[in-house]
């Protein structure tokens, strides 16, 4: 399979993608044996060798790995302010992993972690609505017609919030317990959901996305996705949602 120059090296963690244009531009690149200056320029990464500055690229292993997020963590590999960044819970030598998509940091529940650009793309653009399942304890009770509206859609600060499905699991007059599938995935969707309904989710865990499921995974730890699991969410991105509201 044939990739653009700079895609391989951003792939294989050389640099960024806008980096790796300027090395080519700039003539650090060699494609077997040759100076390479053209952006855009295919490679073969089974069949090239690719240099930089002399020195041999070699792709990257192509990883995928399911976490279950605690709460306090930030859905990022670092943070400037010390806070604590996913990347703390994984190996060293996963450090260049990345978070596809987002959990806020008083969120927990599953997060994919993946060095793959096209799988981070097709699991969080809107376009692609991969479903994903989340269970929020609120405080105070949750009225079956406040879930009418989430999959009606609700208009927020110049965006609309909606849930595919909203199931009322339990209420009394502390708490309610509700389980929500969404496919656009907003920032903070759910929160800002209950928060139109003067509701306050108390805890939010995501149990499921695509396919795959947070399960008996403990929190703080992390598992392998198999081949078989990775091709089923590629199957889920296949055919692009189009709403028709």
């Amino acid at each position: 399979m044939s990739l653009r120059l700079q895609k391989f090296l951003a792939d294989a963690g050389v640099a960024s993608r806008r980096a790796a244009e300027r090395l080519i531009i700039e003539g650090r690149v060699e494609v077997n044996g040759q100076p390479v200056r053209v952006l855009g320029t295919k490679v073969d990464p089974e069949r090239d060798a690719v240099r930089v500055e002399g020195k041999l690229v070699k792709p990257l292993r192509k990883l995928y790995i399911a976490l279950h997020k605690p709460r306090g963590y930030l859905s990022t590999r670092s943070d400037e302010l010390g806070r604590q960044p996913l990347a703390d819970l994984l190996p060293k030598e996963w450090a260049h992993l990345h978070p596809v998509g987002r959990l806020d940091r008083d969120s927990e529940g599953l997060i994919f972690m993946t060095n793959d650009g096209d799988f981070t793309l097709k699991l969080t653009h809107p376009r692609f609505g991969v479903r994903k399942q989340y269970r929020a304890i609120v405080e105070g009770r949750v009225q079956p017609q406040m879930l009418r509206k989430f999959t009606e859609g609700i208009e927020h600060e110049g965006e609309t919030l909606r849930a595919e499905r909203a199931r009322l699991v339990d209420a009394n007059n502390s708490h309610s317990i509700v389980e929500l599938e969404l496919a656009e995935g907003k920032n903070r969707e759910v929160r800002r959901l209950f928060e139109t309904q003067n509701l306050i989710v108390a805890r939010l865990q995501r149990t499921q996305i695509g396919p795959i499921r947070l399960a008996e995974l403990p929190e703080g730890r992390y598992r392998a996705l198999s081949p078989a699991e990775v091709k089923s969410l590629m199957e889920a991105t296949a055919a692009p949602v189009v709403r028709k509201d």
